[in-house]
């Protein structure tokens, strides 16, 4: 257990934090302001941040979507340019916030934008960059990380960065007040697969990070069990906060970590435009039952801490099937069959896809998830 960790974003958590904003932008400051497809509009969050925003030079750039556009962005980032922007305030969810980190860093490289996402390029430079979150999810609005589609090439790929954490981010659970209930349930799916990715693993001895990630994870499934509460403020903020605890990096300090079910499901995503968190609730139960020896230890402690399943020869087993019926609680898809994916056409070209990726030719925390085994994961979750 040798790491290091900081985490330099300040985090305005609370109802009318978004008034705060003013005092946290440098004076003088010509801000982009940056958002999605408009719903910020429609519930109020839009007049409240141009409230707090007066007085600065604001422009404005809309339409970023979900799993953001390279091609989208790259206007954003000639928007910065013609009209010499030094700051950037995110307004949406996370992908608005991995957006806004690309058009900071993108901005301060003169080369092929691409080679960011595609590791090409290490980031030296970026804009400062801030957010005001409204779909709680990816833990985006306090680290440095950020995912990419490039619509034109099928290519969705992660980067991540010092100089693109945020400095600092609101969140405001009434902003979540108007979310339709698909977003909610993706928040709450992808929070809980981020948890996961961190912790099912192998044993480390990591108390801390362990019992971190479980209490998290028990904070999830509690939500998803009282989901019929959505609707109030205490059920919004633990949302919002356990979201955002689950990915700041705080519990991934030292412990290995496995993303093969995000990294399959950004290729479902790509190939299909599969909801990301769907993709993740399709994906991870045929994934750990695929790697259930390597993974049995951690999955076995999952299920006494999480679940609290009593101890059997097939603990691991069942731990598993109650992932499933959790998603399946919330009616999320588990089965690619469930998102209307069944052509046998489809799936082989989605492998053939996966085959020639070279990021994808060894992930998992023991790097022994092959093509190979990602075709019998995915075929098993057909």
């Amino acid at each position: 257990m040798k790491f290091n960790y900081q985490n330099p974003t300040k985090l305005l958590f609370g109802q009318g934090q978004i008034s705060e904003v003013r005092g946290q932008i440098p004076a003088g400051s010509r801000v982009l302001l940056a958002y999605g497809g408009g719903s910020i509009k429609a519930n109020g969050v839009y007049d409240q941040v141009m409230s707090a925003l007066q007085g600065f030079t604001v422009v404005e750039f809309s339409g970023i979507e979900p799993n953001p556009h390279f091609e989208t962005l790259e206007k954003a980032v000639d928007l910065v340019k013609e009209h010499d922007l030094n700051f950037i305030l995110a307004v949406g969810g996370g992908s608005v916030v991995d957006g806004c980190k690309f058009v900071a860093a993108a901005a301060h490289y003169d080369g092929d934008h691409w080679d960011i996402p595609s590791g090409k390029h290490r980031i030296q430079k970026a804009i400062p960059l801030a957010s005001v979150l409204t779909l709680p999810a990816t833990g985006s609005e306090t680290n440095g990380n950020s995912v990419i589609t490039r619509k034109s090439t099928g290519e969705k790929l992660a980067f991540g960065s010092p100089h693109v954490y945020p400095v600092f981010s609101v969140l405001d659970p009434d902003t979540m007040k108007t979310l339709p209930e698909r977003q909610i349930k993706n928040g709450l799916v992808d929070a809980f697969v981020h948890v996961c990715e961190q912790y099912l693993t192998f044993p480390t001895g990591t108390l801390v990070q362990d019992g971190y990630a479980e209490a998290l994870l028990r904070t999830l499934i509690q939500l998803g069990q009282t989901y019929s509460e959505r609707d109030t403020d205490e059920w919004r903020a633990n949302l919002m906060y356990a979201a955002n605890q689950g990915l700041n990096g705080l519990i991934s300090c030292g412990v290995p970590q496995d993303w093969a079910t995000h990294q399959i499901g950004h290729e479902l995503t790509a190939c299909y435009g599969i909801d990301h968190a769907q993709t993740l609730s399709i994906i991870q139960p045929s994934l750990l039952r695929s790697q259930i020896e390597l993974k049995r230890e951690k999955l076995e402690q999952m299920g006494v801490t999480v679940f609290a399943l009593p101890k059997t020869e097939d603990l691991a087993e069942k731990t598993i099937d109650a992932i499933e019926d959790f998603y399946q609680e919330l009616a999320m898809p588990i089965r690619l069959s469930d998102a209307k994916i069944t052509e046998q056409n489809d799936i082989d070209t989605l492998m053939q896809i996966i085959e020639g990726r070279d990021f994808l030719q060894a992930i998992g925390e023991h790097g022994k998830i092959t093509p190979d085994v990602i075709k019998e994961i995915v075929y098993a979750a057909r």
